[in-house]
């Protein structure tokens, strides 16, 4: 009986269109894509926390995540409008963050409050999306200089390899259901940023300070920093916050999509 050829190891490319078949919906592909990246970069045993970022139409949101912490470490840098995902979506370039303990590119307050989270390293990738909107891969790690070297040359050409695959899913989404998601994703943002300056005032302390004040009481309760969020506008009169959110292809004459 003739042997059969042994089996090849599929490709990153490959397991991500197989992410693609079997994922439920645009938002279910995403997280699974997040979860995959976490687990091919992470090696050694070491766990890694991924999330995806798109920036579109001026507004930066995570798309995808490994889980619910680094949704969270994402949200620390939108709250503050910047960091190292949002500059290497914006700038479309790498950017390494090797120690957090030694970071002051975007201010003492990043750095602080993503190593509150016991994590030491970052690493944002851009995705070559060729139109509008822009991506990164934000990778982080509670071991410093995680990302180096070989690290770092292999998490190049993963993000290289499925970008495609991601360029495609963004297409795609935005022509099908995206608009429902990015808009719940959007008045999330909205409450949390509310929140904040809720804290802030009523602490008299940083947005960092304020940052880490919720996604504390969203660790300790398990709730969800969303909900947290909505609970604190609601305990002060809130009614309601609402995002400015145009749909695309439905602009008013004079105005840009």
């Amino acid at each position: 009986m003739p042997l059969l050829p042994p089996t090849q190891p599929l490709s990153a490319t490959d397991q991500v269109q197989n992410l693609i078949m079997d994922s439920a919906d645009f938002e279910d592909f995403l997280n699974e894509l997040a979860r995959f990246s976490a687990h091919q970069m992470a090696g050694d045993g070491d766990d890694a926390l991924c999330g995806i970022t798109l920036l579109r139409d001026r507004k930066a949101a995570t798309i995808g995540w490994s889980s619910e912490s680094a949704r969270e470490v994402d949200e620390i840098q939108y709250s503050l409008s910047q960091g190292p995902c949002l500059t290497a979506a914006k700038e479309e370039r790498e950017v390494y963050v090797p120690d957090l303990f030694q970071e002051d590119r975007w201010g003492p307050d990043y750095a602080t409050a993503v190593a509150s989270h016991g994590l030491r390293s970052v690493l944002s990738l851009p995705f070559n999306l060729q139109g509008e909107a822009k991506a990164a891969l934000n990778l982080y790690s509670d071991v410093p200089n995680k990302f180096d070297g070989h690290a770092a040359a292999r998490a190049r050409d993963f993000t290289r390899e499925i970008s495609q695959a991601l360029r495609l899913a963004v297409r795609f989404s935005l022509h099908a259901d995206s608009a429902s998601n990015l808009r719940a994703t959007l008045e999330s943002r909205t409450i949390i940023d509310i929140a904040i300056g809720i804290v802030m005032a009523q602490n008299r302390c940083s947005q960092a300070a304020a940052v880490e004040i919720l996604t504390e009481a969203s660790s300790n309760s398990n709730t969800k920093l969303r909900d947290i969020a909505k609970s604190l506008v609601e305990s002060v009169g809130g009614t309601g916050a609402h995002t400015h959110y145009q749909e695309p292809g439905n602009a008013r004459p004079g105005q840009s999509a």
